[in-house]
């Protein structure tokens, strides 16, 4: 499964050294994280709970988790890779204020990776990939349809309604795209000459754009559980990916290749379950074009909801 992979994912792309390499090539993509941050954390009423927690929070690299730890009476760090987190508190100087840090391993998605690959288990592949394309993405279909996808899912140790800043840190579309890519991890080992072909069969397209939605509705679920009365969601979620070949003003937008995320629908579904105080959109690169590989980017959308 994609997520065994993220310890090591996320030690390419992650840390100090990450977050520096963002302050020479995406300034702006640290900038506008911290900036929704703060407006969050102002944004708390009074009588709401001093704790914040991050989820997808990694090894806080976008995320100014000095200023939280200082302005709050507890942070927990919510992700399935330990070893981030375990660096993002090291990187706090101060004893004190990595003790008010608490590490939470969880599968903040709640377990659905592991619930399709069971279900992808059961599936005669070798028989269905000899029937053709029909046969195998109608397979991976209903096994899309069958995933359970916890609403909300459970987080063991946190409480509902316990935070007065609730972070989603740049994880929204990871908890559907590792699944979905894992299925056509699936396809490229057994029957190779497929792969594509996925995106010309309706009934799979439905059931990942279903299942895609069914993720995104149990997330925003689980933040509103998570958040105390006049507490507040910071929610930072990249929309579209981009490639590109030439690096320079604007990341040469006539040079790029858009690769939609997260379906369309997102603002509404953010507007059904909460007040939007502010939103933002920004781009930032995550890789330069470098010999015969291209560069790599992502438009992210921001938002302080209450």
């Amino acid at each position: 499964m994609r997520v065994n992979t993220l310890a090591y994912n996320n030690g390419q792309t992650q840390g100090a050294q990450r977050r520096e390499w963002l302050r020479q090539h995406s300034p702006q993509h640290l900038e506008h994280c911290s900036t929704l941050i703060h407006h969050g954390l102002q944004a708390r009423s009074r009588g709401a709970s001093e704790g914040v927690v991050i989820l997808g929070a990694g090894a806080c690299t976008e995320v100014p988790l000095v200023e939280l730890a200082r302005a709050a009476d507890e942070v927990v760090l919510v992700d399935l890779d330990a070893s981030s987190m375990q660096q993002g508190r090291d990187e706090l100087s101060s004893a004190a204020l990595r003790k008010c840090v608490r590490l939470l391993e969880a599968d903040i998605s709640g377990g659905v990776s592991t619930n399709l690959h069971a279900l992808l288990g059961k599936q005669p592949w070798c028989t269905l990939s000899t029937h053709g394309a029909t046969a195998v993405f109608d397979a991976a279909a209903e096994c899309l349809e069958q995933c359970v996808v916890p609403d909300p899912p459970e987080l063991a140790s946190v409480g509902a309604g316990e935070f007065g800043l609730v972070i989603s840190s740049l994880v929204l579309s990871q908890l559907y795209s590792y699944p979905l890519l894992d299925i056509l991890d699936h396809v490229q080992q057994l029957a190779p000459q497929l792969l594509g072909e996925q995106e010309r069969h309706r009934r799979y397209q439905d059931a990942a754009q279903d299942f895609r939605l069914r993720v995104i509705h149990a997330h925003l679920h689980l933040l509103r559980s998570l958040v105390d009365v006049g507490g507040v969601v910071v929610l930072l979620s990249d929309m579209r990916g981009f490639v590109f070949e030439v690096y320079g003003t604007n990341h040469d937008a006539e040079h790029r290749r858009a690769i939609p995320l997260v379906p369309r629908t997102l603002p509404t579904l953010m507007r059904d379950n909460f007040t939007v105080q502010e939103e933002a959109e920004w781009k930032w690169l995550t890789d330069l074009p470098e010999k015969e590989r291209l560069g790599r980017g992502y438009e992210v959308a921001g938002y302080v909801l209450m």
